[in-house]
């Protein structure tokens, strides 16, 4: 396998080093940020470099690239790093865990960061740029698109669908067959029961469908 770099320079780029390094043994060369954002040009030991002019250290024949980005504006920022990435010509990798419970049926895609203690059933499909935290249970035939990000200890029950760019917190359960659409945010703890619309909002703890609108959040 190819030496990796990773896009970042925050906490999840220091968790994706890790994981990538020690449990996945691929070796990860260096980081890249927007120029803007580049504030020194190491990181943890490794050179970091102005994601613009990423090709003159890292070309895209001999590297492949890593976005370790949060769900940042409902995951678009992520999303745009990676399409940039492949633009560019460089291949995107994935991580998932050996540690996570996994069937025949699975199959990695493209900036999967796919953590410790996941279990996911058979004929469950997980898109390309989903991150799923630690500990969740993926129900078998459930379906979470691209660019999601599905925080710790989320039960997603059996032939379940979530949409694009959804952000799901900590302790949400979801009932079988209900399909949550894009660009929702269901907060923590929330009981999720019937379908839930584009750019809907589940308050933490609720049942309820908020009133506002996902694209009017102003901290995710």
């Amino acid at each position: 396998m190819r030496d990796v770099v990773i896009f970042g320079t925050g906490p999840i780029a220091e968790l994706a080093d890790l994981y990538l390094r020690e449990d996945a043994r691929r070796t990860v060369a260096g980081f890249a940020v927007d120029s803007a954002f580049l504030q020194s040009n190491t990181f943890l030991g490794r050179p970091s470099v102005a994601f613009e002019s990423l090709e003159q250290q890292f070309p895209p024949e001999a590297y492949d690239l890593f976005v370790a980005v949060s769900y940042t504006g409902l995951n678009k920022l992520r999303r745009a790093r990676v399409d940039a990435a492949q633009a560019r010509g460089y291949s995107l990798a994935h991580y998932v865990s050996s540690r996570a419970t996994l069937f025949s049926t699975f199959v990695a895609d493209e900036n999967q960061f796919i953590l410790e203690d996941n279990t996911i059933q058979p004929f469950a499909q997980i898109g390309r740029n989903v991150t799923l935290w630690s500990g969740n249970h993926i129900g078998h035939h459930s379906r979470i698109a691209e660019d999601c990000f599905i925080a710790s200890h989320v039960v997603i029950s059996g032939g379940v669908s979530i949409g694009p760019r959804s952000f799901v917190g900590v302790n949400v359960t979801i009932r079988d067959h209900v399909t949550i659409g894009a660009d929702c945010v269901i907060g923590a703890g929330a009981l999720v029961l019937a379908d839930v619309p584009d750019g809907s909002v589940m308050a933490p703890g609720g049942t309820e469908i908020s009133r506002v609108p996902s694209h009017r959040l102003r901290r995710i």
